[in-house]
């Protein structure tokens, strides 16, 4: 992993948390634009990783969902 995102994942991991802690729905807005403000490159990268991980999220509790269901019925 390139040094661009190895830091734009890794923000995007904080800002993920800290935005599930505060309920702060603002705050991956709010991040971009200080970044983009001085490199539009990492904002990208940071956007790319947030939406990455916000699907992995989705995906691991659809996963979970489906086990719980497969439990019950078993």
């Amino acid at each position: 992993m390139d040094i661009l995102t190895q830091v734009a994942d890794k923000l995007a991991q904080e800002v993920l948390e800290v935005e599930r802690e505060t309920g702060d729905e603002d705050l991956v807005e709010e991040v971009k634009k200080t970044i983009g403000a001085s490199s539009t490159t990492l904002e990208e990268a940071f956007m790319t990783a947030v939406r990455v991980r916000r699907a992995e999220a989705r995906a691991r509790a659809l996963i979970e969902d489906i086990r719980r269901v497969g439990a019950r019925q078993g």
